[in-house]
């Protein structure tokens, strides 16, 4: 049994979690404030901080079937949920289980 890279999990499940809640800020803050307001700007901004925070998702679990080991079919859902709206909060599920059962042996 290889050993788990903890520290990198945890940033995993950290950048799952940021990208996550800018999904939520860029469908429930910034687009409002875009079409009634008309701000387009808060969607400018929040847009980018989102894409980097996807860009970076999805980098850290290709990177993290290397590194933490993840399997080949997490690091696959993890990719594919990146893509799809709150996903990221169901991913994180296994990943901190993940952690849990490392922190138990």
């Amino acid at each position: 049994m290889q050993t788990l890279n903890r520290r990198y999990l945890r940033w995993l499940i950290l950048v799952g979690l940021l990208e996550g809640f800018s999904t939520l800020a860029l469908f429930f803050i910034a687009m409002p404030m875009k079409y009634w307001y008309g701000m387009p700007n808060a969607v400018t901004i929040t847009g980018t901080v989102h894409g980097l925070l996807f860009m970076a998702l999805v980098m850290m679990f290709w990177v993290g079937r290397e590194e933490v080991p993840l399997s080949t079919k997490l690091m696959w859902w993890g990719i594919v949920g990146a893509v799809i709206p709150l996903m990221p909060f169901v991913i994180d599920v296994p990943l901190y289980r993940m952690l849990q059962r490392d922190a138990e042996v």
